[in-house]
């Protein structure tokens, strides 16, 4: 007896290498998309010039804060464009240069660790996003920001909970800013190759705790933050006479 043929619905049961390809584009081109909602509303209020900027590098014990501001064409689709923590490293230099091909204009902020010891880590972090945004060689009529506002700056401004996963704009400077910090703090690691700067980015990992132990802290550490001033096990502490305190 013979079998039955096989429905054409059943024999394509399982979607093509093309079929999930293209499945992905359009489910990436509408999650950016829904990004660009605020853009879209503030445009249909008027606005043309909408920036957006983030900081990276916060939670660091080593290493500037960086921040970029970024003004983006109108309706951009750049793939892959996220919270940068979202991204794979292997991908985020690749996003970073869509972003830059499609931006009007880009500018970064970086605040080095003894102005983050002076003023605090958030007054830096904002300091630095002010310094990208007064960068920009065109002036924003709207700021989108990241979950705070910048008291001095003298512009309308709009805080976004969670901004870097909102807007495209914000989610583009956390791009551009993160590149930017990693390949800043690769350039340390061949100055200070104990502390592995070139994984860690300058992070609380185990293993640059375990250096700062050992070997104490680098002039790009943040003093003030917990665990860099750390007694040495090495050297041991200088006092002021330059013998080790015991």
């Amino acid at each position: 007896m013979e079998k039955p043929l096989a429905s054409k619905k059943s024999a394509r049961s399982k979607p093509t290498a093309n079929e999930r390809f293209l499945e992905h584009v359009f489910a990436e081109l509408a999650r950016v998309a829904e990004m660009s909602a605020v853009e879209r509303r503030l445009r249909d209020l008027g606005f043309r010039c909408i920036a957006g900027t983030d900081e990276v590098g916060r939670g660091c014990l080593a290493g500037p804060v960086v921040a970029a501001c970024v003004i983006l064409q109108d309706e951009p689709s750049i793939l892959g464009v996220n919270d940068s923590k979202l991204i794979a490293h292997e991908d985020r230099l690749e996003v970073c240069r869509a972003v830059l091909s499609r931006a009007r204009a880009v500018a970064i902020g970086v605040v080095e660790p003894a102005t983050i010891d002076a003023i605090n880590i958030l007054r830096a972090s904002k300091l630095a996003m002010s310094h990208a945004v007064e960068t920009l060689s065109i002036r924003p009529e709207v700021l989108l920001v990241d979950a705070m506002t910048i008291e001095w700056l003298d512009m309308p401004q709009i805080p976004l909970i969670e901004g870097d996963k909102r807007s495209v704009s914000i989610a583009a400077a956390s791009v551009v800013a993160k590149v930017y910090r990693d390949l800043l703090m690769e350039s340390y690691h061949e100055r200070y190759p104990v502390y592995d700067f070139k994984h860690n980015r300058g992070y609380a990992t185990e293993s640059h705790q375990a250096a700062l132990k050992t070997y104490g802290s680098t002039p790009i550490h943040r003093k003030s933050f917990e665990g860099v001033e750390e007694p040495r096990l090495l050297f041991g502490n200088s006092g002021e006479d330059g013998c080790s305190e015991r």
